[in-house]
C-alpha cells in the first residue's frame, strides 16, 4: 500500500485531477446559486443561514436504536435529498423531542418502521458513497464534505455493498490517522475552494457511546463543594477489586456536584502493579494518550490538568500484567471529584452523525481542529479565508483552549459561532414557515423601592441544539411561569428554526421573557473583534434582534489571562451595540456579580453565579448582599444553570426568598435600574 503520508505530499493538483474525482468550482457555485434562489423564494433574501424550501411531505423514521455508522449514512442521505426538497425527518432519542417538533413543520407525514428502508427509497437521488476509512476517524469529516460536493453519502465499504451504493470515492488508505494537520490541510487546499462559504462547520468525527450492563464501583468522592483547589493532594486508590479476567481496569473521573461546574481536576497519574510502576504521565502529554480511553467529555486546563464539570467525565484504561494481585493508582487530584472503577469497557467509539444533513445540503466544509497549538494555527488560517460575520456552525474540541479559546479565535477573525453540533433535522426546520413575532413584550409596571431586585437568567440559549432539545423539555414543565425568568434563545432561530422560536414566543407566560443568548446573532466575544468588523456584527445582531422582538442580551467578552476573569465591555464595544442594536441592557457573564457599568450609556450588569440550588443558592445570595445600604435599591442578576435546573427548582428558590428580595423580569429590572440613576 502507498504510504498515506507520501500520497498527501504528492500535491493537491494530482489528487484533484485524478483519483478523487472532485466537482468543479463552477458546479459547486451553480448548486449554491440554486440554494440561494430557493431561499429567496421563501422570502429570506437577507438570511444568514440557508434554507432548502418548505417541507410539504415528510418520510419519518426513528434512528435512535441505530449505531453511528448507520446514522451517518442516513444524515448524509438526508442532506442530499433535503437540499432539493425537505423529505426526510428522523427521531434521534427516547425523549422523542424530534417528534414533538414534527407537527410544527406543517407537513404531511408518512411513518416508516425501518429507517434503513429509506436508503433504497431514495437511492436514485445520490450518486453513490464516499467510503470512510475506519482507521482514520477524521475521514468521517472529509467524507461529509465530499458527500455535499458530490451528491453522495458517507458510508463504510460494508454499508455500500449492503445497500447497493456504487463507490464515488474511496478514502481508505489516503490519510494518516496520526497526522490530522495534513488531512485538514489537504481539505483546505483541495475542497474549500469548491465549497459554499456561507458557513463553516466544526464537528467531531466520532462520538462515545455508553456500553450496556457496566457496573461501576465508587472509589472516592469529595463530599464538600470545593471550587478553589484547596483540597489538592496526591491520593492513592486501590483498584485491586477490578482485577481478574483480562486484568483491564477502567477508572472514571466525574463531578461529585454536577450542578455548579467545578468537577474533578487531575494533574498526574502513577499506576503500580504489585509495587512496580506500569504507567506514569502528566495530563495532556503524549504519555497520557495510551491510557486515555475516553477524554471527549473533558478539557485541559492551564495547570497541566485534565478536568470535567457537570455531567462530563473522563476515563483511563490500565492493563495490569497477568497474575497481578495488587493494583493502585496515585493521582494528583482536586476540586469536586467522583472516582469510580470497572473491569468492563464502558464505551465504544462511533462516527458522530449529527447536524451533517445541514452541512451536506449547504455544501459546506466540515473540520475538527482543536483551537490550541498547531491545529489552532490551521483553524486561524481557515477563519482568515472567510468573510466577516460568516457563521462557524458546530463546536470546538475540549483541548487546553476549548470553548474560550475557540470562540476567541473565531472572534479575532470576525467569525461568530453557532453552537449546532447536536441540532437535528436542520434541513427541515430551516424551511418551516412560522410566524416569528417582532414585537417587544409589554413591560409590567413596577415602582422603584429600596429592595434587592433579582433577575434570574437561564443560560445556553446561544446553542440552537439546546433551544431544540433541553429547552423544550424544561419549557414544557407545568411549573414554568410561576416565577419571573429570563430565557436566553438564539435570534438565529428565525433562520434555522423559526417554528421553534415561534413556539416559545406563543406559549410564554407573563413571567417568561425571551432574551438574546451570548452575545447577539451568534455566540462571540465582541471585545476580540477587529475594529473594522465589529460594526458588521452588531449591525447583523441588530437586524435579528428587531426581527425577533428582543431588546435585552446575555453576553460574554474575552477572558482576562491575568486573573482568569472576564474583561468588561468598554466604550468601543458598548458603543457599537448602542449604535446598531435595539438593546436596552446587557447581562454580562461575571461569576462574582460585582459589575455594574454604563459604557457608551448602555447599562451592563454582571451575572452572579452562585453554587448549588435551593437553600445553598439562597444563602449565597444573602452573603452577596451583606452590608448593603438599605436606604437604596440594589440590583442583582443571577445565573440559572440550564442543564441542571428545572422550573420546579426555580419555583422552590423563589419560595425561599423573602425580604428584601423581589424577583422581576429582565425588562423590569433594567427599567428600574435606569430609574435608580
Amino acid at each position: 500500500m502507498v504510504s498515506r503520508r507520501i500520497l498527501l505530499q504528492a500535491g493537491g493538483a494530482a489528487l484533484a485531477g485524478g483519483g478523487l474525482g472532485l466537482v468543479s468550482p463552477q458546479q459547486a457555485g451553480a448548486a449554491g446559486a440554486r440554494a440561494g434562489a430557493d431561499a429567496g423564494k421563501s422570502g429570506a433574501a437577507a438570511r444568514l443561514l440557508p434554507s432548502f424550501g418548505r417541507p410539504v411531505r415528510l418520510d419519518v423514521a426513528d434512528v435512535g436504536s441505530l449505531d453511528g455508522h448507520d446514522q451517518l449514512l442516513l444524515t448524509t442521505l438526508q442532506g442530499v435529498v433535503n437540499r432539493r426538497e425537505p423529505r426526510l425527518y428522523f427521531n434521534f432519542d427516547k425523549s422523542e423531542v424530534d417528534l414533538r417538533w414534527l407537527p410544527a413543520t406543517g407537513a404531511a407525514v408518512t411513518r416508516h418502521e425501518d429507517a434503513l428502508d429509506l436508503i433504497g427509497r431514495y437511492r436514485t437521488q445520490v450518486r453513490g458513497a464516499i467510503l470512510v476509512d475506519p482507521d482514520v476517524p477524521d475521514s468521517v469529516n472529509i467524507a461529509t464534505t465530499l458527500a455535499g460536493l458530490n451528491d453522495a453519502v458517507a458510508a463504510t465499504a460494508g454499508q455500500a455493498r449492503t445497500h447497493g451504493l456504487k463507490t464515488v470515492m474511496d478514502l481508505r488508505g489516503r490519510f494518516d490517522a496520526d497526522d490530522v494537520l495534513a488531512t485538514y490541510r489537504w481539505q483546505l487546499r483541495n475542497l474549500f475552494p469548491q465549497c459554499s462559504h456561507a458557513l463553516l462547520a466544526g464537528l467531531p468525527p466520532t462520538r462515545t457511546v455508553a456500553a450496556g450492563g457496566v457496573r461501576w464501583r465508587q472509589v472516592a468522592r469529595e463530599a464538600e463543594r470545593i471550587r478553589d483547589g484547596s483540597n489538592r493532594q496526591v491520593r492513592t486508590f486501590d483498584l485491586s477489586p477490578e482485577l481478574g479476567g483480562s486484568n483491564e481496569v477502567y477508572v472514571r473521573f466525574q463531578d461529585s456536584f454536577a450542578d455548579d461546574g467545578w468537577g474533578a481536576s487531575l494533574a498526574s497519574v502513577v499506576v503500580k502493579a504489585d509495587g512496580r510502576e506500569i504507567a506514569s504521565f502528566t495530563s495532556g502529554t503524549e504519555a497520557e494518550k495510551p491510557c486515555l480511553f475516553d477524554g471527549l467529555n473533558s478539557s485541559l486546563g492551564d495547570q497541566s490538568n485534565r478536568f470535567s464539570d457537570g455531567g462530563g467525565y473522563f476515563v483511563y484504561r490500565f492493563a495490569a500484567p497477568a497474575g497481578t494481585q495488587h493494583l493502585v493508582i496515585e493521582v494528583d487530584l482536586w476540586n469536586q471529584y467522583l472516582v469510580t472503577a470497572t473491569s468492563t469497557a464502558p464505551t465504544r467509539i462511533e462516527p458522530f452523525p449529527y447536524f451533517r444533513d445541514y452541512v451536506v445540503a449547504s455544501k459546506a466544509m466540515v473540520l475538527w481542529l482543536p483551537p490550541s497549538g498547531e491545529t489552532g494555527k490551521l483553524l486561524d488560517e481557515t477563519f482568515a479565508r472567510l468573510a466577516p460575520t460568516t457563521p462557524y456552525t458546530g463546536w470546538f474540541s475540549n483541548d487546553v483552549a476549548g470553548e474560550w479559546g475557540g470562540v476567541d479565535r473565531a472572534s479575532q477573525h470576525g467569525i461568530e459561532v453557532v453552537p449546532a453540533d447536536f441540532y437535528m433535522n436542520g434541513t427541515v426546520h430551516a424551511g418551516v414557515q412560522a410566524k416569528v413575532s417582532d414585537t417587544v413584550r409589554r413591560r409590567p409596571k413596577a415602582s422603584l423601592r429600596n429592595r434587592v431586585y433579582l433577575t434570574l437568567t437561564v443560560g445556553e440559549g446561544d446553542n440552537v441544539q439546546y433551544c431544540q432539545r433541553r429547552m423544550r423539555d424544561i419549557w414544557d414543565d407545568p411549573r414554568r411561569g410561576s416565577v419571573p425568568v429570563n430565557w436566553t434563545v438564539s435570534p438565529l432561530l428565525a433562520d434555522i428554526g423559526p417554528a421553534l422560536l415561534a413556539y416559545y414566543q406563543r406559549t410564554a407566560t407573563d413571567n417568561d421573557l425571551l432574551i438574546c443568548g451570548p452575545s447577539g446573532a451568534g455566540y462571540t466575544y465582541p471585545g476580540s473583534w477587529p475594529e473594522k468588523a465589529l460594526d458588521a456584527y452588531t449591525e447583523l445582531s441588530g437586524r435579528y434582534l428587531r426581527r425577533t422582538g428582543m431588546d435585552l442580551a446575555y453576553a460574554y467578552n474575552p477572558r482576562n489571562a491575568a486573573n482568569d476573569g472576564w474583561i468588561p465591555f468598554d466604550e468601543r464595544v458598548a458603543g457599537s451595540y448602542r449604535r446598531n442594536t435595539p438593546l436596552r441592557g446587557i447581562i454580562q457573564s461575571w461569576e462574582t456579580g460585582d459589575l455594574q457599568t454604563r459604557p457608551a450609556g448602555l447599562p451592563v450588569i454582571g451575572n452572579f453565579y452562585p453554587p448549588g440550588k435551593g437553600k445553598e443558592f439562597r444563602d449565597a445570595l444573602l452573603r452577596h448582599i451583606e452590608g448593603r445600604d438599605e436606604s437604596q435599591p440594589l440590583f442583582v442578576a443571577a445565573a440559572i444553570n440550564a442543564w441542571s435546573w428545572t422550573p420546579g427548582d426555580i419555583a422552590e428558590l423563589a419560595s425561599l426568598l423573602g425580604e428584601p428580595f423581589e424577583v422581576v423580569r429582565g425588562d423590569v429590572f433594567f427599567a428600574l435600574l435606569g430609574q435608580s440613576g
